[in-house]
């Protein structure tokens, strides 16, 4: 079994599959159709939040995704 990935506060990624729906970062989060976010668009990791979501920070807001649909950039 592999190890989780792990990811830094300021980390770069890439999106590199794209969920059924995404989750605003916000306070009150609301679900967003996936197009809000495009396959191979870069973000940074803003914090870790429960359950394995990540709140990655992209041109189009700010949205919490699982480790699975995100890889580092080099």
């Amino acid at each position: 079994m592999s190890e989780p990935k792990s990811f830094k506060v300021g980390d770069r990624v890439r999106v590199i599959a794209l969920p059924p729906y995404v989750k605003t970062a916000e306070p009150m989060p609301m679900l967003r159709p996936p197009t809000v976010i495009r396959l191979g668009e870069e973000g940074v990791v803003l914090d870790q939040r429960p359950g394995g979501f990540w709140g990655i920070r992209f041109s189009r807001g700010a949205f919490l995704l699982d480790a699975q649909y995100l890889e580092s950039v080099p």
